[in-house]
């Protein structure tokens, strides 16, 4: 084993997507400041079957719908089982709530509206207007891992959704264990993360897409930091 952190970004990548260009440059950004490691990201199509658990850490891509949304779930169960740091961004973070929603809580049935838009239990439903290329605040939960990261309990972040958790499930979803530490001005969830994991968060915004060289988004730097422990444990070990 060496020293290169391998990330698999689960999602379909199509080059012409900016958040899927941002989100291998919002990776770069965050390996300029691990010098003394290499980082590769490798993108997983959600229609073929991978090894997740080969990989130090694992992100849920924007750009949803995907493939395969079963695809995209089998990645996103692996890294919250096995303690694989995981960020899912946008599409990433709806389709973590549905996985806890499914896995977690046992709600089979749960689905999203932008591929199952009749089904009887949406969790994902549309937002009551689109937050796509809207730049909008964001209140963080003092106390909670998102906090820590950001140093303080207000950002600014860039949206490129249509779609998030359908608020009559947020309770429901907390009282589960999956913990909504960032909400917008309506208390409407915008981060969430699992407390018991070695970095288990989503995010209904795009963090990748507020990246620069120099200055990486505190998420995605904290996201690639937690995959270099990961991987300085395998070596230890």
């Amino acid at each position: 084993m060496t020293n290169t952190i391998e990330i698999g970004i689960i999602g379909d990548y199509d080059p012409s997507n900016p958040t899927h260009v941002a989100t291998n440059e919002g990776i770069a950004h965050a390996a300029e400041f691990l010098p003394s490691h290499t980082v590769s990201a490798i993108w997983l199509p959600t229609d073929q079957r991978h090894r997740f658990d080969d990989f130090q850490g694992l992100i849920c891509s924007p750009g949803s719908p995907y493939k395969s949304l079963e695809g995209a779930l089998r990645g996103i169960q692996c890294a919250r089982e096995n303690t694989i740091p995981f960020l899912g961004t946008c599409g990433g973070s709806q389709h973590l709530i549905l996985e806890y929603a499914r896995n977690v809580m046992g709600i089979q049935e749960a689905s999203h509206a932008e591929t199952d838009p009749y089904a009887s239990c949406l969790f994902i439903t549309p937002l009551s207007c689109s937050h796509v290329g809207k730049t909008m605040e964001v209140n963080v939960k003092p106390g909670t891992r998102a906090a820590d990261i950001y140093k303080n309990t207000r950002s600014t972040e860039r949206y490129y959704c249509n779609f998030g958790l359908n608020p009559a499930y947020q309770n429901h979803l907390e009282r589960a264990g999956l913990q909504i530490s960032g909400a917008d001005e309506a208390g409407e969830a915008r981060i969430m993360e699992l407390p018991q994991h070695p970095f288990f968060i989503g995010t209904l915004f795009v963090p990748q897409a507020n990246s620069a060289k120099g200055r990486p988004h505190p998420i995605v730097m904290e996201f690639v930091r937690a995959s270099s422990m990961r991987l300085n444990r395998a070596l230890v070990g």
